[in-house]
């Protein structure tokens, strides 16, 4: 299974969901917004959002600073 996050392909052997794409992709927890093929995924979805080949994914950090 392949799917585009952030402009760059990645593939996977095995069904995978968002949360385990963050911890994959060593994305802290925190203030992150994650856009599924268009559409706006609330973080109380992440383990229940299943990917699939060919998913475009954005991910969207907000970083703090002063």
């Amino acid at each position: 299974m392949h799917v585009i996050v952030n402009g760059t392909c990645h593939e996977f052997d095995t069904n995978t969901n968002l949360q385990q794409l963050l911890e994959w992709l060593k994305i802290a927890k925190g203030r992150i917004a994650i856009e599924l093929n268009g559409e706006i995924v609330p973080k109380s979805q992440f383990y229940q959002q299943q990917l699939n080949s060919g998913d475009k994914i954005e991910i969207v950090q907000a970083i703090g600073g002063g």
